[in-house]
């Protein structure tokens, strides 16, 4: 069976000026960690394209794992892992809310029941 990725998003809205620090933690702290539990960063953006300092900023990261193996693989990993819990935890006073969602193509979905 040929892998179909799944998407795993975490959006996150930051309070008023701390969506850079935020960006810069989790590239530095959280981003490497994520990856070595088989995780790999797509891309990171930020909502409005400007760092807002009296205002909210969303960040929408975007990760992949190669279909469903490799995603319980990393799921019962970071389970198993008190560090995502505790950076979180950390990052706590930055973030308004805070969500993360899993998702695949449209044209992958019926291959991915298939366990």
């Amino acid at each position: 069976m040929t892998d179909r990725t799944i998407f795993v998003v975490d959006q996150v809205v930051l309070k008023p000026g701390a969506a850079r620090e935020f960006v810069a933690a989790y590239l530095s702290e959280y981003a490497p960690a994520a990856t070595q539990r088989g995780l790999t960063l797509d891309r990171i953006l930020v909502t409005p394209p400007v760092w807002l300092d009296d205002d909210t900023n969303t960040v929408t990261a975007t990760w992949s794992v190669p279909g469903t193996r490799a995603w319980w693989q990393a799921a019962v990993a970071a389970r198993h892992d008190p560090a995502p819990s505790k950076w979180w935890a950390q990052m706590a006073p930055m973030i308004a809310e805070r969500t993360r969602t899993m998702a695949a193509d449209a044209a992958d979905v019926e291959g991915l029941c298939d366990v």
